[in-house]
């Protein structure tokens, strides 16, 4: 990722919104989940875009920004909905006067991507999805929230984020560390116990949106997905991709969770297009 040196704040929607940017030409908003951000500590993470600002920025204008009260960028206090971040996304597009951005995002930034395409059509030029449509399914007992609370709340019914469990599990421990190493350098000791509830309080459960509510999204709009995916399903893209009005739908082989190579470049392939 570019040099974290060279980001800046920029005020918008009440707060400090911290980004890097790096290229030149349309730009492109890229959002990460909430438990992420700008840190280079995420480089060798496989479900963060942190190594992939470079490739991105041979060809557009990418800005990257921290999520509020992930990494950089301070949260004032209160539950932070879906709604709060599209709203901070599309104030931090109109304080640094992109005209409609590009759109990219993973996971629950993918969810953020269309939430703005839903609440402001034409705030987006064109938006990617990838791998954030599950949360559009407004089934508590949904396989992937009960996965979500099970692996961040420590069981299926979880009310709570578990940090502690979080970092003795198996597999989570190492997210745990990047957590503090990103979080809690950047806004105090433990501070990535509190991105961690307010991350859980998110995704597990429904976002509030269906698959019914695409239809107010007016920009070209692609749906990603690994056919590995344990989250989001190859039947449920297909379902979000046909509710769309300008929908398209790609499947990455042999793919997980993952931000991989070939999803950048069905990524600037699909913004190729919607460009013109």
């Amino acid at each position: 990722m570019s040099d974290p040196s060279s980001g800046r704040f920029v005020r918008a929607n009440g707060i400090d919104i911290y980004f890097i940017e790096a290229g030149t030409g349309e730009p492109l908003i890229l959002l990460q989940n909430g438990m992420i951000s700008t840190n280079p500590a995420w480089a060798e993470w496989i479900s963060s875009y942190s190594s992939h600002v470079e490739t991105l920025a041979r060809h557009f204008r990418v800005i990257v920004p921290d999520f509020r009260g992930s990494g950089r960028t301070v949260h004032p206090g209160g539950p932070i909905s879906y709604e709060l971040l599209a709203d901070d996304m599309a104030g931090l597009s109109k304080a640094l006067h992109l005209g409609p951005p590009l759109v990219c995002g993973h996971s629950e930034g993918g969810l953020v991507a269309t939430v703005m395409g839903i609440r402001e059509p034409g705030s987006v030029r064109a938006l990617v999805n990838h791998g954030g449509y599950d949360l559009l399914n407004p089934d508590p007992r949904a396989p992937s929230l009960v996965m979500t609370r099970q692996m961040l709340g420590g069981a299926a019914d979880a009310a709570e984020a578990d940090p502690d469990g979080v970092a003795s599990h198996q597999f989570l421990h190492v997210m745990a560390e990047l957590m503090r190493a990103d979080h809690d350098a950047a806004q105090g000791p433990g501070h990535w116990k509190n991105v961690l509830g307010w991350t859980f309080e998110r995704v597990s459960q429904p976002s509030g949106y269906t698959v019914g509510d695409l239809k107010a999204v007016t920009a070209p709009t692609l749906i990603l997905v690994g056919d590995r995916d344990p989250f989001c399903s190859v039947e449920e893209g297909a379902s979000a991709c046909r509710a769309l009005p300008h929908g398209e739908l790609a499947v990455l082989p042999n793919t997980a969770h993952d931000i991989t190579p070939a999803a950048l470049q069905v990524t600037i392939d699909f913004f190729r297009r919607s460009l013109g």
